[in-house]
């Protein structure tokens, strides 16, 4: 049974930085693609970062290009996202996500219709 939880969200203020953590259990390889996504109340949820097995490939979304990092570490199940030069709209329930597949286009990295798994969320509070 495939287990995702995140952890490391939190209140921060407007400029500052958090680490998010996912751990990952019961896959059966990791040849999987693993991706964060974000929701705020009233939105959509919406693709934030993506990284495909061996690090191929690697995404991010407009709004957090070049200020947030994601990395994973396959031999210790774990996916991270850094987010730094934080800002109140940033502010949303965290999802870490595992795919069936290990690459992939840009545009099916992006669609949250393509994961399979998702943990419960990690909230992350920026106030300015």
């Amino acid at each position: 049974q495939v287990h995702l939880v995140e952890s490391g969200g939190g209140l921060v203020q407007a400029g500052g930085s958090l680490r998010l953590s996912c751990e990952a259990s019961g896959l059966s390889s990791s040849a999987n693609s693993l991706g964060w996504f974000r929701q705020a109340p009233g939105k959509e949820r919406e693709f934030v970062a993506g990284v495909s097995w061996e690090d191929e490939m690697i995404a991010y979304g407009d709004s957090v290009q070049d200020r947030f990092t994601v990395s994973r570490n396959d031999a210790e199940n774990m996916l991270y996202l850094q987010m730094d030069r934080l800002k109140p709209e940033d502010t949303a329930l965290y999802y870490c996500a595992a795919a069936l597949w290990s690459r992939a286009s840009q545009m099916t990295m992006k669609n949250k219709n393509e994961y399979f798994y998702w943990g419960r969320g990690t909230q992350v509070t920026v106030y300015s």
